[in-house]
């Protein structure tokens, strides 16, 4: 089933985001390979693409697990936990409803 996972972000997290991307990417990479990642990324804190010093204010990713209690499992061992980057993590079911393809 899919799960959505929402973080909000610490303020003033935009370092310790730099610092621990890479680990952060390559746990999506992997689910990305596996067919597991439906979308992922951050939530700027202004609307910009790159809102540069303005930095972001959490995250949101869609992917698939065999239940709750595993998608929880894993965002709780995510890089970015481990270094104080989110604040708080949401995991609740998700349905996929659109687009159909």
């Amino acid at each position: 089933m899919w799960f959505a996972i929402v973080a909000n972000d610490v303020p003033h997290s935009l370092e310790a985001r730099v610092a621990n991307r890479p680990p952060h990417l390559a746990r999506l990479q992997q689910m990305n390979d596996e067919g597991r990642l439906l979308l992922a990324g951050p939530f700027p804190a202004i609307a910009s693409e790159d809102p540069g010093p303005a930095g972001f204010t959490g995250s949101l990713i869609v992917a698939e697990f065999a239940s709750l209690e595993e998608a929880e499992s894993w965002a709780k061992a995510d890089p970015y936990m481990a270094a104080g980057v989110y604040a708080d993590v949401k995991v609740r079911p998700f349905r996929k409803t659109l687009p159909s393809a």
